[in-house]
């Protein structure tokens, strides 16, 4: 059994300081997912400027999932090597050595890696986030909200970055990589001052038993698909509105919000609404919807506008990750227990960023080899009936009268 964490520091043991603690790690939050969304917003202008494919600039955002990814499940055994609090500033400053590196090359292979460098970063900090509020919050109503908050931070980064991307872009594509800098190095300033230091843990270890855990690996498959769904869309309808439409960033922007802003608005009701409907059927139901999203945009003509075809397919999507979103993370969760939860997370996470990597590539090289943008929706859609497949899988093993999982 490995020894549990416990901070030393004294300010994480007053209210002021677990206070500013979750401000810190809340704004790492929404750091690593505004990282995500900027740079897809700026995919069309670094094509332009740098003279690029469709199937070469991808690996912008698809470099930042592989080395998320990656480094996921080595995170826990780096942190209990070096410690966390130790591996969290370092990764911090890592993120903004490599924001400045990528801001400032011309080199598509810098680039690509100071992405994978940052995905690499965000994996060892993200994951530490859950670690230290479960750790330095005390159980009950006051962990819980610690929880919600930063979760509801994470999901709002993604809509702030889109916004912030429109401001971005339009002065140069390159704030995108070298804004997060200081924004990285203030939270590392804050970081020195209120993250504890900890208690060293044996690393956890994947086992047979996990990986034969059915309900798990639904759970990852389940995930990968719709992340795979989301970002593979907002790849091909990102990349297709500046040239079929000829929109600016800002416009691009606004165009991708109906897909983020319902869970953005609906994250801090989720554990009430799995509550009440139980696991299997809020991810069945999301996996539906997100597979009409693609497939209804599959079936339009390739020149129908906005409000007919791109519109309908975000704002279904959009739905289903506020269904899904919160009942795979928990259903991931609670299908082991908490011996075995050190390990498990991190390879559902891990799933869940492969899912970026496998099909951001191919919608990169598809839209490259083809005219339009159909083979690449066709492949995105195969992504959403896996999804759907796997979430019905999950309904005949757990009967939709079952609200929640034992």
């Amino acid at each position: 059994m490995s020894e549990p964490l416990v901070a030393r520091t004294a300010p994480a043991r007053t209210e002021r300081g677990r206070s500013l603690l979750l401000v810190v790690l809340s704004g790492n939050m929404v750091l690593d997912a505004i990282e995500v969304s900027v740079v897809l917003v700026a995919l069309p202008a670094i094509r332009a400027d740098l003279g690029l494919t469709s199937w070469s600039v991808q690996w912008l955002m698809s470099g930042f999932a592989l080395g998320f990814a990656a480094m996921l499940m080595s995170g826990p055994a780096i942190s209990a090597r070096w410690g966390l609090r130790r591996v969290y500033l370092a990764a911090m400053l890592v993120f903004a050595a490599a924001s400045v590196v990528g801001g400032l090359s011309d080199s598509l292979a810098l680039l690509i890696a100071s992405r994978v460098v940052k995905g690499a970063c965000a994996a060892l900090t993200a994951p530490a986030g859950l670690t230290l509020i479960t750790a330095t919050f005390p159980g009950g109503p006051r962990q819980r909200r610690a929880l919600s908050v930063y979760s509801l931070f994470g999901a709002a980064g993604f809509t702030a970055g889109l916004l912030l991307a429109g401001a971005l872009v339009a002065e140069s594509w390159r704030w995108t990589f070298l804004f997060p800098a200081p924004v990285a190095l203030v939270l590392l300033v804050c970081g020195l001052r209120v993250i504890p230091d900890s208690v060293r843990q044996a690393p956890p270890r994947l086992t047979r038993a996990i990986l034969r855990n059915g309900l798990l690996m639904r759970a990852t498959l389940g995930a990968a698909t719709l992340n795979a769904t989301f970002i593979g869309l907002l790849l091909l309808i990102t990349l297709g509105t500046s040239g079929a439409f000829g929109w600016r960033p800002w416009q691009i922007s606004l165009a991708l919000l109906p897909a983020c802003l319902p869970l953005a608005l609906s994250v801090r009701f989720a554990g009430r609404v799995v509550e009440r409907f139980g696991t299997p059927r809020l991810i069945a139901t999301g996996a539906l919807s997100a597979f009409a999203g693609v497939t209804f945009l599959l079936l339009r003509p390739e020149t129908a506008p906005y409000a007919t075809g791109p519109l309908p397919a975000l704002l279904l999507v959009g739905i289903a990750l506020q269904l899904a979103f919160a009942a795979l993370n928990m259903q991931a969760a609670q299908s082991v227990g908490p011996a075995l939860r050190g390990a498990a997370m991190p390879l559902y996470q891990a799933g869940v960023q492969i899912g970026s990597v496998v099909v951001l590539p191919l919608v990169g090289a598809l839209l490259t080899a083809s005219d339009g943008h159909r083979p690449a929706l066709l492949a995105v859609s195969v992504a959403g009936a896996l999804g759907l497949g796997a979430a019905v899988m999950g309904l005949r093993a757990h009967p939709p009268e079952e609200r929640t999982l034992p």
